[in-house]
């Protein structure tokens, strides 16, 4: 199916799922099914720059022309990305992001950031915020305060807990697990902290 017209960009639960994966049952699973090839990313880096057209992505990726076309067909089929037609003799396309795809572009950001610090001698570029270099920082939209990278994890799925499956007795004692321990923060909940939020 080729999506050249506009998909519907209502953010709602599971738009983009996918069928069960192996193992536990995860967002990051489903999204890396998705778009956890680097061509895929580097492909959603491109068009978020404003470079729309195959040659350009191409170029700037480096991607196989044929592994390239086959990204860019995947990410418009997962609807991802909307391919418009902007010429009919030749037929030419570009590829824009949807809803799903711009939301992408925070993820891109923390890849940047994780990549300058851990990879990069020199910053190849920088996030520009006005007039200085963007700092960014999770907050929570509910409080207000910043989101640390120790946050606790509530386990949603029937059958599982953060060590992996439950044997079937122990079910109900699942029902809530916490990655780590709670302790007092700013943070959302009744009578203070979920967890740090630091």
């Amino acid at each position: 199916m080729d999506r050249t017209a506009s998909v519907d960009e209502t953010p709602g639960p599971g738009r983009l799922a996918q069928p069960d994966l192996p193992g536990r049952p995860c967002s990051i699973a489903r999204a890396l099914d998705l778009i956890g090839e680097k061509w895929a990313l580097l492909t959603i880096r491109e068009i978020s720059f404003g470079n729309r057209r195959f040659n350009e992505i191409a170029r700037n990726t480096g991607a196989p022309r044929d592994r390239l076309a086959a990204r860019l067909h995947g990410l418009v089929e997962a609807g991802i990305l909307e391919r418009r037609e902007y010429l009919s003799t030749p037929p030419r396309a570009e590829y824009r992001l949807t809803a799903a795809g711009r939301d992408l572009i925070p993820v891109l950001r923390a890849l940047l950031a994780w990549g300058d610090r851990w990879v990069s001698d020199e910053p190849p570029a920088t996030l520009m915020h006005g007039d200085h270099e963007l700092d960014p920082v999770q907050v929570c939209r509910h409080c207000g305060a910043e989101a640390s990278a120790s946050l606790p994890v509530r386990v949603n799925s029937p059958g599982w807990n953060l060590r992996g499956p439950v044997p079937v007795g122990d079910l109900a004692a699942a029902r809530i697990t916490w990655a780590f321990p709670r302790r007092p923060s700013r943070s959302c909940g009744p009578g203070g902290g979920t967890g740090p939020a630091g």
